[in-house]
């Protein structure tokens, strides 16, 4: 038995004996009053419907009025987080057979290809740099397959801080989202129309 072991187990045992010294003491040095209605030294005499120190009377008829503790305080109410909303999702991918990892930029509602995935980002939200990160998009992402169809394979968000969580894992690809950006070195699809 391990030294705190054996102090708990004597502390308990002390601790029970004092307390049932106490009590026994206690129960020794009351006594009972002769008449059971008769009120003791230590309470007084109380007319049943007289009310007591610790509640006033209560008027029926009387409106209820808030409580003003109960009230909530405008002041204190915690802003709403801000989102940033962002024209560019930045995503990671990797090709399983070659090893490569590849970084690219699509920008919303734009369709870029990573080897057989189409990637589709619909919205991509950040927050401000004095908050806690918090990176999301919604994206699609299709599969072109041997036969020349296209299959839906996620739809769904994900989380640049959580890759893992919802992340499209393919037999040969996998996707995930690394961050949202206002600007891109890629020129956007507008301009790419123009030129």
């Amino acid at each position: 038995m391990s030294i705190f072991s054996r102090i708990s187990i004597g502390g308990l045992t002390v601790a029970a004996a004092g307390f049932a010294a106490f009590s026994m003491a206690a129960a020794q040095t009351l006594e009972v009053p002769a008449d059971p209605g008769a009120p003791t030294e230590f309470e007084a005499p109380v007319d049943p419907g007289a009310p007591t120190e610790f509640e006033a009377p209560v008027d029926p008829d009387a409106p209820m009025e808030p409580d003003a503790t109960v009230e909530p305080d405008a002041t204190v109410a915690p802003a709403a987080p801000q989102r940033i909303t962002n024209p560019v999702a930045e995503f990671a991918g990797i090709d399983k057979i070659t090893g490569r990892i590849i970084t690219f930029d699509v920008y919303i509602d734009e369709t870029v290809q990573f080897g057989a995935l189409q990637v589709t980002p619909r919205i991509c939200y950040s927050r401000p740099q004095t908050e806690e990160p918090k990176t999301d998009s919604f994206v699609e992402v299709d599969e072109i397959t041997l036969d020349r169809k296209i299959r839906r394979i996620f739809t769904g968000w994900m989380f640049a801080e959580s890759p893992g969580l919802n992340a499209v894992e393919h037999a040969v690809y996998d996707v995930w989202l690394k961050g949202c950006k206002q600007k891109s070195d890629v020129p956007a699809p507008d301009a790419a129309k123009t030129n």
